[in-house]
């Protein structure tokens, strides 16, 4: 079973992760490269600060902050690099589902499977994004450390309510379930110092493409999983 388990996994990931990547190379990365004019003509204006002001004529659309760090170029090797890292995320998540699906002892099929997936986009996409929406580069976020610790708390507790709400055996259960799903959301987190470089459209139009990729994402790869350990379980 462990061997059928990774395989759902590596196919479920497989797709879920392309099929991200088609999103991404037609609406996200557009978006990043123009955020990344506004963010390099910053970097290299004598005053350091161009909020507001269009990208410099001439200037290459690449997310270089002077400091030596390696990124992939664009073109086929970002594409390359983009995909490699979506298949495994949706690896690892496809993981997690099957987990779920062993652990919950009921049938599962593309059906409910989508149902599953869902539930996975609400828990590691929509709650933590409501809290820290998606952001350009150059955008005025908090620190990135504070950032990942929310992320993981919001998201867990999110899981666990799901769980708890879906499974939970006495009304009790259910109660802190939808506790541990609404109390995360009524936290308030340090907002990032300063203005972000993107313009605000910019960076409102990033978020609803990212939370909609992530919805595509975890939809595909709840389908593909639940249809794959369907026919396992037949």
């Amino acid at each position: 079973m462990i061997l059928r388990a990774l395989l759902i996994a590596v196919i479920a990931g497989a797709v879920a992760g392309l099929a991200v990547t088609l999103l991404q190379s037609y609406k996200l990365t557009p978006l990043i490269h123009e955020a990344e004019t506004f963010e390099h003509a910053a970097s290299t204006s004598p005053a350091g600060d161009t909020h507001g002001a269009e990208p410099a004529a001439g200037v290459a659309a690449e997310h270089d902050h002077g400091d030596g760090a390696w990124a992939p170029a664009d073109g086929i090797e970002r594409v390359g690099f983009t995909s490699l890292a979506n298949i495994l995320t949706g690896i690892g998540f496809a993981l997690l589902l099957v987990a779920g699906f062993i652990l919950s002892g009921r049938p599962v099929r593309a059906s409910n499977g989508l149902l599953w997936g869902m539930a996975g986009f609400a828990a590691f996409v929509l709650a933590p994004a409501l809290q820290m929406p998606p952001e350009l580069p150059g955008a005025a976020a908090i620190d990135v450390s504070l950032r990942q610790m929310a992320w993981l708390g919001i998201a867990v507790a999110t899981a666990g309510g799901i769980a708890l709400i879906a499974f939970g055996a006495r009304p009790w259960l259910k109660a802190v379930g939808v506790a541990a799903i609404v109390l995360p959301q009524l936290l308030s987190l340090p907002l990032g110092d300063g203005i972000g470089l993107a313009p605000p459209e910019l960076a409102a139009e990033f978020a609803i493409l990212s939370v909609a990729g992530g919805a595509i994402f975890w939809a595909v790869l709840g389908s593909v999983a639940g249809y794959l350990y369907g026919r396992v379980q037949a």
